[in-house]
């Protein structure tokens, strides 16, 4: 953890994995700092006021505002839940501003209902991956039923998106060759990964018809998580450039 996140109250229960790194890894005490912040707000220095068997309370003064996401917006064929819970750590930490799961054809139906998307789990993950990164921001994430539903979302929000397909299957270009435009918050980059057994024929004439442009890694077939990281990581790459 490389900033410690709080929601609404200044305190953490004993059994909170945040007391419990504090406590042991922080060795911190009562009157001692530590570097803090607001999910979605600002970051600061946290003082810890209280600290015993109970939990933990600390008084927060605010110095820095929140800083925002990249405008970048991955869309993912729903994994199996394991890979999706490192996936969601992950791109928070990358700073993605949005995650769209969509089911797909060939993927399995029952990942969808997942103990993750009837739980706090989600939410959970996101803010580890946020704490990883230093900051506080947390990425939207929203379940598609289907392709046509996530592109169609997308369409009916963003006019001006830039969507780009990542897949081995007919390239126009490699994702390292793609030339990437200025982004803002209105006219995001959407990067599309599929499922592990990835797009049916019908589901890649949807990305076609929705202007999407067609980049590959190469001619490996990669895992979902693995695609996305490495695609963001070209992405962003492209950037900070």
């Amino acid at each position: 953890m490389n900033i410690i996140l709080f929601e609404d109250i200044p305190f953490f229960p004993r059994n909170d994995e945040r007391y419990q790194h504090i406590k042991k890894i922080l060795k911190k005490n009562a009157g001692d700092s530590f570097f803090a912040g607001k999910v979605n707000g600002d970051s600061g220095t946290a003082r810890i006021t209280e600290f015993d068997e109970k939990g933990l309370t600390f008084e927060f003064i605010s110095e820095q505002p929140c800083r925002p996401l990249y405008p970048v917006i991955l869309v993912i064929g729903i994994p199996r839940p394991i890979q999706l819970k490192r996936l969601l750590r992950d791109v928070s930490s990358l700073g993605v501003s949005a995650v769209y799961l969509t089911g797909t054809e060939l993927g399995e139906k029952s990942y969808r209902e997942s103990h993750l998307f009837n739980t706090d789990a989600v939410r959970t993950t996101l803010i580890e991956g946020a704490m990883q990164s230093g900051f506080t921001a947390l990425p939207e994430c929203e379940v598609f039923p289907s392709v046509a539903g996530v592109t169609g979302g997308i369409a009916e929000r963003f006019a001006e998106a830039v969507p780009v397909l990542l897949d081995t299957v007919s390239p126009v270009c490699t994702l390292n060759d793609f030339k990437l435009p200025s982004l803002s918050e209105a006219k995001p980059l959407i990067l599309a990964v599929g499922s592990e057994r990835g797009w049916t024929g019908a589901e890649r004439n949807l990305f076609y018809s929705a202007g999407y442009t067609v980049c590959s890694m190469g001619p490996r077939i990669l895992r979902t998580e693995t695609a996305a990281v490495a695609g963001l990581a070209v992405i962003l790459a492209k950037i900070w450039s």
